[in-house]
């Protein structure tokens, strides 16, 4: 191996091995709420999985704007042009809050709007109701904190989000046994306790976050002044990069809702099946998504530094890495079947669904792990953002969710062949987005040298 080779593997390791373990804590939040409401039982645990959906459509809404603004940011890191970083992420800021005030208000004020788009089971849909009512007060803190983290990544630094979200997960596992059970005196409140307890750690996150902004942060500090700051060139390029972006996440994100608002409507052991196989999905493709990021940050920042051949290199290296991850998360939900079949407190109908779905997901994270390192990873730090778009528009839209609703609504057939159904989109698209990248028209250096 020469020593270019080593460096690569030396830089990709740096910056995957904070980042999976970033994303699997932050998996690992959102997933407590799933094992601990599963002992409580399938209406409850069902609610706040559909509940919990509105923050996972703004997630996606803000990783759409923090993505667009990383493709310019990783770029401008190549070239060392903090002011131009400083411009880009006062920007997304902007956004953020604005999202957050959006989405609180919105889960507050009309809980039962929201849930009526998932499940006409009542019971369920009051669990809901109760969830969004107390959750929706950790949208804006949330916001912010993922706009930071995200933002600082692209350029390496990666080490903060680990600790942010490991004293997140704490929080959560704590405060949730404490007010989903009762332990220790404190009230049991279920479903109600568990919306707390994800309050409480997205105030934690913000906490630490300003913290290390203030007294840590060697590299990038966030300054009120700067958004008041004004650059129509940048402000232009952002649009450009970030609008396909935000549009393809949110496409993929409702996608996702729609999806789940389709088991929804199957029942609440098809709901609550569901639930559980994305929390499998989730946790298998940490290391994938490490992958995907890490390439969207070095792939850009050699970009930036005029090396696109180097680029080139970097991107047959990444899309090896990425069929190796996607092996391992395979493995890592086939050995957690039994564990997580045999835990779990649903009903018979609910195991049974849930027993082919993981299965059905032990090959589609290989196929996620293939696409997501092509199209967030590679084809993004190339400033290639559009191309995604109209991938999810055409496979995931107008094939898996289009045949997925006819084979649920029309066709009546069981819940088993609609999920085969629906998850088969990132199979489909294997050849297309292979095909993307062999053309290199993704590798596009999008920066400006003066603005």
């Amino acid at each position: 191996m020469s020593q270019e080779s080593m460096n690569f593997y030396k830089r990709t390791l740096a910056l995957v091995i904070p980042m999976a373990l970033q994303n699997l804590i932050n998996v690992g939040i959102s997933s407590i709420d799933v094992v601990m409401l599963g002992k409580v039982g399938e209406k409850v645990l069902s609610g706040a999985s559909l509940g919990a959906q509105v923050q996972f459509i703004m997630g996606l809404l803000l990783f759409g704007v923090t993505s667009g603004a990383a493709v310019l940011m990783a770029q401008y890191w190549g070239k060392r042009d903090m002011g131009s970083i400083e411009t880009i992420f006062a920007i997304a800021v902007k956004i953020a809050f604005v999202a957050g005030v959006v989405f609180t208000l919105a889960a507050f004020i009309m809980p039962q709007v929201l849930m009526s788009f998932f499940t006409n089971d009542s019971e369920v849909m009051a669990n809901g109701v109760l969830y969004l009512r107390v959750v929706c007060f950790s949208y804006i803190p949330n916001a912010l904190v993922m706009v930071y983290l995200n933002s600082i990544r692209s350029m390496e630094k990666v080490g903060i989000g680990l600790v942010t979200y490991l004293f997140s997960l704490i929080t959560n596992i704590i405060v949730n046994a404490l007010l989903i059970f009762g332990y220790f005196g404190f009230p049991k409140l279920g479903v109600i306790g568990a919306a707390a307890g994800t309050v409480a750690a997205r105030l934690v996150e913000f906490i630490i976050v300003i913290i290390y902004d203030r007294k840590f942060n060697d590299v990038f500090k966030f300054r009120f002044k700067s958004l008041r700051m004004k650059n129509k060139v940048l402000a232009g390029d952002f649009l450009k990069i970030s609008a396909p972006v935000i549009a393809n996440e949110l496409m993929w994100g409702l996608g996702l809702s729609t999806m789940t608002a389709i088991f929804g409507h199957l029942g609440s052991a098809a709901t609550a099946a569901n639930s559980v196989t994305q929390v499998c999905r989730n946790l298998a493709t940490v290391v994938a998504f490490g992958v995907a990021n890490a390439a969207a940050v070095l792939i850009g920042k050699v970009i930036g530094e005029g090396k696109k051949d180097l680029a080139k290199v970097y991107g047959g290296r990444f899309i090896k890495l990425s069929i190796g991850t996607g092996i391992f998360g395979s493995l890592v939900i086939l050995c957690a079947r039994p564990v997580i079949l045999s835990v779990l407190v649903l009903s018979d109908d609910a195991k049974k669904l849930l027993s082919v779905m993981i299965l059905i997901m032990s090959y589609y994270v290989i196929a996620q792990s293939y696409n997501t390192t092509l199209i967030v990873g590679i084809f993004r730090g190339g400033g290639d953002t559009r191309f995604g778009f109209f991938l999810d528009f055409i496979f995931m839209w107008g094939i898996s969710i289009l045949a997925g609703a006819v084979a649920a609504f029309i066709l009546e057939l069981p819940a088993i062949a609609t999920a085969f159904i629906l998850y088969c989109d990132e199979v489909i698209k294997i050849p297309v987005s292979t095909w993307r990248y062999k053309t290199y028209k993704w590798l596009n250096d999008v920066t400006r040298t003066k603005t």
